[in-house]
């Protein structure tokens, strides 16, 4: 019998291979029952939204306001996408509007008031937020602060050095014809480079999809098939293919979205594919238990809090290039309160431990959906803030119960 259990393991670990399409359905039925919703919640909203709004007004779905809507998304996504990172660890970053305003002040200063090349400008505004966000760090680490006292101090000392670097004139006007300025407001990708980016993430995902699968194998672990990866891959290249195609019927893809897109892509293959990320999703996870497995949680921390500032400085460059300028409004108003639900509504957890890069991006559309569309229907701005606000109840309402599902099923 010793000699057989080879082959049956060997036979099961086929089986297992070669459940297809039909048990990767089966699969996710099952994680969606015992609470692993993923993206599933918001890509359900997205649809909603996109009936509702298009039914009260068409023009909501016309390629040229989709374009306009993803010129106005990158900015905030970009924010958005640091604040995913301190949530993975269970923090908050309240000082992120704060930040990208002075970011998008010390573009004005340096550039426009002191000559200093647009470049070298955009370096050091996002070197500044590097800085502060290794001091939010530091106070975690060194003080045990925690991060909504220590964020919320910076909220306000951040605010008046924007204020004083403005000075009494309050804002300065960035060059229309700068590269910058083009970047923000009217600058499309060609259409050939577009499709071509809409082709990459499919044949990316076959490729390291190809590459899991063989290792599995070679450990004799069980995978979900080629015709699963196949499909899925598939099915991703034909939704961004069609989505490249609608947009190019009007102006086409923004470089400014295309720009935040690839962010998105780079932080998310950091988080899945490096040890770093890893370490990320065990601190916010238990960090006692990273720790204890050998994991430098201040560390951790310390590159957590000074990549989400520091993508909130670009977040300012990018909103002031949109605006091409750098006023006192820059940063205030809802900026914190988009950036933070993006995140959140996209599907990243605020007890820590569970998130993707791309809750940035599901998340930011569904905000600048809701807005565009009241703005479409001439609605006023305080509805827009209700419907935000219960929008994130309801993100966080499922969040909750997702994660007591989870607990009863005894997953992490």
């Amino acid at each position: 019998m010793s000699d057989l259990s080879p082959q049956l393991d060997r036979a099961d670990s086929r089986v297992r291979h070669d459940e297809g399409i039909a048990g990767a359905l089966r699969a996710l039925i099952d994680r969606v029952k015992s609470g692993d919703l993923g993206m599933l919640p918001v890509i359900i909203g997205l649809i909603v939204i996109s009936v509702v709004f298009s039914t009260l007004n068409p023009v909501f779905l016309a390629p040229n306001n989709l374009v306009n809507l993803l010129f106005d998304a990158a900015a905030i996504g970009l924010i958005s996408l640091g604040v995913v990172c301190v949530l993975l660890l269970g923090e908050i970053d309240l000082s992120i509007g704060s930040m990208s305003g002075l970011a998008s002040a010390l573009i004005g200063v340096l550039w426009v008031n002191s000559g200093v090349p647009v470049a070298l400008a955009v370096i050091g505004a996002v070197l500044a937020g590097a800085l502060v966000g290794l001091l939010y760090g530091f106070l975690r680490n060194r003080f045990e602060m925690p991060s909504f006292v220590a964020t919320l101090s910076g909220l306000l000392a951040l605010l008046g050095l924007q204020l004083y670097l403005l000075g009494s004139t309050g804002s300065i006007n960035l060059p229309y014809t700068s590269g910058l300025v083009k970047f923000g407001q009217i600058l499309i990708m060609p259409a050939w480079l577009s499709y071509l980016a809409a082709v990459l993430p499919g044949a990316l995902m076959v490729f390291f999809g190809l590459k899991t699968m063989a290792r599995r194998r070679a450990a004799n672990l069980s995978s979900s098939g080629r015709s699963v990866l196949f499909a899925k891959a598939g099915l991703l290249t034909a939704g961004l293919l069609f989505c490249v195609y609608y947009l190019n019927l009007g102006r086409g893809v923004p470089w400014m979205f295309g720009v935040f897109t690839l962010f998105v892509i780079a932080l998310d293959y950091a988080l899945r594919r490096t040890k770093w990320g890893r370490s990320m999703f065990a601190v916010g996870g238990n960090a006692e238990a990273a720790r204890r497995s050998g994991i430098s949680v201040q560390k951790i921390r310390l590159s957590a809090f000074a990549l989400c500032s520091s993508l909130a400085a670009l977040g300012g460059v990018f909103a002031a290039s949109r605006l091409a300028s750098a006023s006192q409004q820059a940063g205030t108003g809802d900026v914190n309160l988009n950036a933070i639900a993006a995140a959140v509504i996209g599907g990243t957890s605020l007890f820590g431990g569970r998130g993707s890069a791309w809750s940035a991006l599901l998340g930011i559309i569904v905000i600048q959906a809701i807005s565009n569309g009241l703005t479409l229907l001439n609605l006023s701005s305080s509805l827009r803030y209700m419907i935000t606000g219960a929008v994130l109840a309801i993100a966080v309402i499922v969040d909750s119960l997702a994660r007591r599902s989870r607990a009863r099923h005894g997953r992490a």
